[in-house]
């Protein structure tokens, strides 16, 4: 019997030029929706909503096979890596 697979990664960004909640709303809603649309995945804010130089995001995949959810949040974490206006400090990959 086969079923659904999820993988979660969260990644811990700081944001050191964002000077305000709106600046980092800005900031994360543009980074957010390109993860969406280039790797069809969910994304959410975590935790921090309430600190201006600080998120957390997860991602998750959800996939009959595991390799393939595994290798799609992996590069969707890089993406993010490559293209955040600021430091990727954390991240954490889990399987469910």
């Amino acid at each position: 019997m086969s079923g659904a697979r999820v993988v979660l990664g969260t990644v811990e960004i700081h944001l050191p030029d964002v000077g305000s909640l709106k600046g980092k709303r800005h900031a994360l809603k543009g980074l957010k929706d390109k993860l969406r649309q280039r790797f069809q995945i969910s994304v959410a804010e975590v935790d921090h909503q309430d600190v201006w130089q600080r998120a957390t995001l997860a991602l998750a995949c959800v996939s009959g096979d595991s390799r393939h959810a595994n290798e799609v949040i992996s590069k969707a974490m890089d993406f993010l890596e490559d293209n955040v206006d600021g430091y990727v400090t954390d991240v954490h990959l889990e399987h469910l």
